[in-house]
């Protein structure tokens, strides 16, 4: 090897090294902060709150969608979530999502869904307040007002750089599709694309439906072997605590469609909390149904944030941050929460900490005997204003 030939060498290696230790000392440095997003790398922790209720969204003739996503709220970056309204007859057109499966649940109102998985199985089903529904990454699906009321919902998707506005609707593709290609896709004259739009239509009015299940254009149903729809409000509470609130939860175990996300309902009488915890395999996405509330988030190194939260707002909890919610209001909170993954998992402050002896828990927190075996003995979950039961 020639005199430069190995300066160039030794240079490259020298930069790789360096390199190497550049990205050593940044994953050390991730490590202890704890977390490798630069989101939530500065020295105090990021909003987790957005008043998505008080955005204007998108508003069209039959029904409206507001979002938040890592746009609006920028630490969200692992779920985006939507609130919908449809008129009556109101229609979401028929659409997929290519990056996201999407969990729903019904506030108020009926809604009719179809559909269609890559198997050609497809599903109809309605949906009363209480519900949930479920459809998986890139399965074709359409959302239908069949009551006499707005239908209000939420929807939760997997991914935070999710936009409800960017999803692959059927009106803007057969609109930017030749007609000749339609023609002979589905066997009828090209004329008859003309008058067809060429932008996406999104939610538009629909005539009445009727009350029963119509039939589908197929004629049957090609039933899919898994539902898409759980009565979650239907179910005995997960966890209920009298007087201080109850928790309704459906994973994967009890909605075996739902492989990638969880959905919780929390209620918490006036004064109550859901105490300190933490996820270790999931992040969480919040919309607060009603009453007032309290969120603080434990970021490590000494970082703490509290936000209040009203009625219409979204928040969220990155995986693996402590937290815990309080009721501030009067009356009783509701709290919708979306988790993605179909495998529910928490940590409490109450049970972390009685798997531990009590002189370990005297000595690491330099107090007193008397004082650690006053601590609950099991998990508390949720406490009443007065403390745990």
């Amino acid at each position: 090897m020639s005199d430069s030939s190995r300066r160039r060498f030794l240079g490259a290696a020298a930069m790789a090294a360096g390199a190497v230790g550049m990205e050593a000392a940044a994953s050390a440095d991730d490590r202890v902060r704890g977390h490798t997003d630069p989101t939530l790398d500065g020295e105090k922790l990021p909003s987790f709150k957005f008043a998505m209720e008080d955005q204007e969204g998108r508003v069209t003739e039959a029904g409206s969608a507001k979002e938040a996503t890592i746009k609006q709220l920028p630490v969200s970056k692992g779920l985006a979530g939507v609130s919908m309204r449809l008129k009556p007859g109101g229609i979401r057109e028929l659409h997929w999502h290519a990056i996201a499966a999407e969990w729903a649940f019904m506030i108020k109102g009926k809604v009719r869904t179809t559909v269609i998985a890559p198997d050609s199985q497809s599903e109809m089903n309605d949906f009363d307040a209480g519900d949930v529904w479920y459809f998986p990454r890139g399965h074709g699906h359409m959302l239908q007002n069949i009551g006499s009321g707005e239908a209000h919902f939420v929807l939760i998707f997997d991914d935070g750089a999710f936009s409800e506005f960017g999803t692959f609707s059927s009106s803007d593709w057969l609109g930017h599709t030749r007609p000749e290609i339609l023609a002979a896709a589905l066997g009828v004259p090209a004329s008859s694309f003309a008058k067809f739009r060429k932008e996406e239509l999104y939610i538009v009015s629909g005539r009445t439906p009727p009350k029963e299940v119509p039939p589908l254009h197929q004629g049957e149903q090609r039933l899919t072997a898994q539902t898409h729809r759980y009565p979650l409000l239907a179910q005995h509470p997960h966890t209920s605590l009298a007087g201080a609130g109850e928790e309704r939860r459906v994973s994967a175990k009890e909605f075996p469609i739902s492989t990638d996300m969880t959905g919780v309902i929390l209620d918490l009488n006036a004064g109550a909390l859901r105490e300190p915890h933490w996820h270790p395999n999931a992040d969480e996405w919040q919309y607060y149904i009603s009453g007032k509330a309290q969120m603080t988030v434990f970021g490590s190194h000494s970082r703490v944030r509290t936000e209040e939260f009203k009625a219409g707002d979204a928040g969220y909890v990155p995986r693996g941050y402590g937290h815990y919610i309080e009721n501030t209001g009067d009356g009783p909170l509701r709290v919708l929460i979306g988790f993605n993954t179909g495998d529910y998992q928490e940590i409490s402050l109450s049970t972390w900490l009685a798997a531990n002896p009590d002189a370990i828990l005297a000595d690491n927190f330099k107090t007193s005997d008397e004082l650690v075996a006053r601590f609950p003995k099991q998990r508390v979950f949720i406490a009443s204003k007065d403390g745990p039961e």
